[in-house]
């Protein structure tokens, strides 16, 4: 499956990009200024695409970007659906976001990021399976199929139409639909992800990861802790 975390997007009548027939003499009147509106926040997608199934998940936070939110999502994707639609998985393929280019850089799921490896370990154990997961190269965002099997869709149904709240922001992203047969299921995570978490190394050395041969720094396997230590 391939996960990525899509652009911010204040909730209010902010102009959205795209065009969309209205009356005529009947504009949808939009701020000026996208000027955050502190009473209705910014909403955070994180979206999962099932390249097997050909359906997305997205989850639609509302508090920080952190690798915490973004591991949840995918622990929401495999409870929810994953489970039921691969019961006999022993093993999760996660293509992420590109490596950063730069040290230090990366998002909430980048390769550098150790709280999504403290994350990852977690989730393993709590599902008792293998993690892979495999980081595009530097500079490749637009390789990841989820760019134009799912987001570049759910742009298309919100164009033009302003995100006044969470629940319009959920139903556009839930009605998204394709002629190829692309669903997507979408849910409010109103959790709470504190920024700023800090990851020892004593976590990390606990964390039971295997680095691939090819650029281990960007392809590993996390297995759960009570599989046998992997040599390094």
């Amino acid at each position: 499956m391939k996960s990525r975390r899509p652009t911010h997007q204040l909730v209010g009548d902010f102009r959205n990009n795209g065009r969309e027939y209205r009356p005529q003499g009947n504009p949808e009147e939009v701020r000026v200024h996208d000027f955050l509106i502190k009473e209705l926040g910014r909403a955070v997608p994180y979206g999962i695409y099932d390249l097997a199934a050909n359906s997305g998940w997205v989850s639609v936070g509302v508090d920080h970007d952190t690798a915490a939110f973004a591991v949840n999502s995918i622990r929401q994707w495999w409870r929810t659906v994953g489970r039921a639609r691969y019961p006999e998985a022993t093993r999760l393929l996660i293509t992420a976001k590109p490596a950063p280019a730069k040290a230090g850089g990366g998002s909430s799921n980048g390769s550098r990021v150790r709280l999504w490896k403290r994350e990852v370990q977690e989730l393993a154990n709590e599902l008792g399976l293998d993690i892979t997961v495999s980081h595009l190269p530097p500079g490749t965002s637009k390789w990841n199929k989820i760019e134009h099997r799912l987001f570049s869709f759910i742009s298309q149904n919100w164009r033009a139409k302003p995100l006044v709240s969470y629940r319009l922001i959920v139903e556009l992203i839930s009605a998204t639909t394709t002629k190829t047969g692309l669903t997507v299921r979408c849910e409010l995570d109103t959790g709470h992800y504190p920024s700023g978490v800090v990851v020892s190394d004593a976590d990390m050395a606990a964390i039971n990861l295997k680095r691939a041969e090819f650029h281990g720094e960007w392809n590993y396997t996390i297995s759960p802790n009570d599989h046998p230590q992997i040599a390094r």
